[in-house]
Parts: C-alpha cells; sequence; structure tokens
C-alpha cells in the first residue's frame, strides 16, 4: 500500500476535502496548494499524478492528530470534530436529508448460496429440542456425517 492509498482511504474515511485537508496541515506548519493536493488523489496511470512523499504522509499524520484531538492546552472531543464533518457535507438537491447508505434488506431466497433460487419452495423443516438439547433454536446446516478416515468399513 503506498503512501497516497493512505492518503485517499483516510479522506474518504474522514470525510475530509481537499481544502480541509490544506487547513489541517497548516496546523504543522506545511503549506500546499489544492493543485498539488490533487495530484496525490489522482489514478496512478494520469499523466499528473505523482508520487505522495513520506514527509507529506507524516506532517498529514501529525496535523490529523491535532485537529482531531487539540492540543495539550485545548483539548478536543473526536467525535464532535467527526460530526461536524458530516455536518458539512452538502445535501443533494430535491431531498431534505444528506444521503446515507442505507443496506437494502436481504431476500432471504436469493441470499442463500445453498440452494438454487426457485418459485416455488418447500417449508423450511422445524428443528425438535432433541435435536438441540440447550434451547437453541437454530436451524440444522450441516447433516450429521459419519468420517472414518480412510478405514473401510469391512475391517
Amino acid at each position: 500500500m503506498t503512501n497516497n492509498d493512505i492518503l485517499k482511504k483516510l479522506r474518504v474515511a474522514l470525510m475530509l476535502r481537499d481544502d480541509q485537508i490544506v487547513e489541517i496541515l497548516e496546523l504543522v506548519d506545511f503549506r500546499i496548494s489544492k493543485s498539488e493536493l490533487g495530484a496525490f488523489f489522482r489514478a496512478e496511470d494520469h499523466p499528473n499524478y505523482v508520487e505522495c512523499g513520506d514527509q507529506v504522509l507524516r506532517n498529514f499524520l501529525n496535523a490529523l492528530v491535532i485537529h482531531l484531538r487539540g492540543t495539550k492546552e485545548n483539548p478536543k472531543n473526536p467525535t464532535a470534530v467527526l460530526a461536524k464533518h458530516k455536518a458539512q457535507i452538502p445535501v443533494k438537491e430535491g431531498t431534505s436529508e444528506r444521503a446515507e447508505f442505507k443496506a437494502k434488506p436481504k431476500d432471504e431466497e436469493k441470499a442463500r448460496g445453498d440452494q438454487s433460487p426457485s418459485k416455488s419452495k418447500p417449508a423450511a423443516k422445524k428443528t425438535s429440542n432433541k435435536e438441540f438439547p440447550k434451547g437453541n433454536k437454530k436451524t440444522q446446516v450441516v447433516e450429521k456425517v459419519k468420517y472414518n478416515f480412510g478405514k473401510n468399513k469391512k475391517s
């Protein structure tokens, strides 16, 4: 994993814009322009791609600590800082709220990998307390199989 990959992943995970990254880097007196910073986030085969050096990443990580935790004299709550970043994400037109990731409910029939989906499915077999005496109401996934580890049954 390159320094560019680390920088990209931190930008996405912390929901940072380029101008915010420039401000964060200024906390440790490291000045960089938005165009220089944008070159780090380009694809490797792009003609304006620039490899992120160790010094840039080191300064960004040190500045990020100050940005999230604050200084000894003026401490901050990191969760409040991250909530502030999330609040600054612009709202899309035509919606009242920001677009959030919402997991779609899984379709039980399509999610199963052991059977092919079909139109008519038999009802699931209920397990009795004899199969799971401790009160587990789990369905049995694998049938009970006796392994003879290469030994013949006849001998």
